[in-house]
């Protein structure tokens, strides 16, 4: 008898240029030789160089899609990429983990495109605490760990939210260290540094980490 395949699930928008969403995160999952599903949570036109436009799909067609795939295969890991609020995301969040507690979720805060696209207006504070009480991981980069707390440093914002959760600190817009990441796990901050020095932009490396993490744990 064949082996079940273990299985993840990418809650992500749709990336026609291939470099982020669903996409890349579906060809990172076969590179780390797990069976990856996907649910849409967005429409994009963009390219690596712009973005035009955001189609959002509406949060009862994305939890519909949520209990089909959750009935039907065994998941151990969800991630979850653009949602147009937090209170999209902790419908989403709640939902999962009323269906499953066990399974852990893994959220790239993608509060604004590498191409400089806004997803998210506002941030209510309070409600993203909530959220991220139920999120096994967060992977912010150092803009948006900013923009989620009401601190300055991005390495104080990172230990203000890990609180909440575990937090990954990606260093790839850091001018002074490029590439050195910084995970906040049980009250200890471990610096990560890259084995590469030449070291470029990508358009949706976000969206592969968080991938390749999910395929991993």
């Amino acid at each position: 008898m064949a082996e079940e395949p273990t299985c993840v699930l990418s809650l992500a928008g749709f990336d026609p240029s291939g470099g982020a969403g669903l996409l890349a995160d579906i060809k990172t999952f076969e590179q780390h030789k797990v069976y990856g599903l996907s649910i849409s949570t967005a429409n994009t036109l963009q390219t690596e160089n712009k973005f035009y436009s955001v189609e959002w799909e509406k949060t009862e067609s994305v939890l519909n899609a949520v209990n089909v795939m959750l009935s039907s295969y065994s998941i151990q890991v969800i991630k979850i990429g653009i949602v147009p609020s937090f209170e999209y995301l902790s419908q989403l969040v709640n939902h999962i983990k009323n269906k499953n507690s066990e399974i852990k979720i893994v959220v790239d805060p993608i509060i604004r495109s590498s191409t400089g696209f806004d997803f998210q207006k506002t941030i209510n504070k309070k409600e993203l605490i909530s959220v991220f009480k139920n999120i096994y991981l967060i992977t912010p980069n150092m803009q948006e760990a900013l923009l989620l707390t009401n601190t300055a440093d991005s390495k104080e914002a990172a230990k203000q939210l890990s609180e909440h959760c575990n937090v990954l600190l990606k260093g790839g817009h850091n001018e002074k260290e490029i590439g050195v990441d910084y995970l906040y796990t049980n009250g200890d901050c471990i610096e990560l540094k890259p084995t590469l020095n030449n070291l470029s932009a990508k358009h949706g490396s976000g969206c592969v980490l968080s991938a390749a993490i999910v395929s991993n744990l």
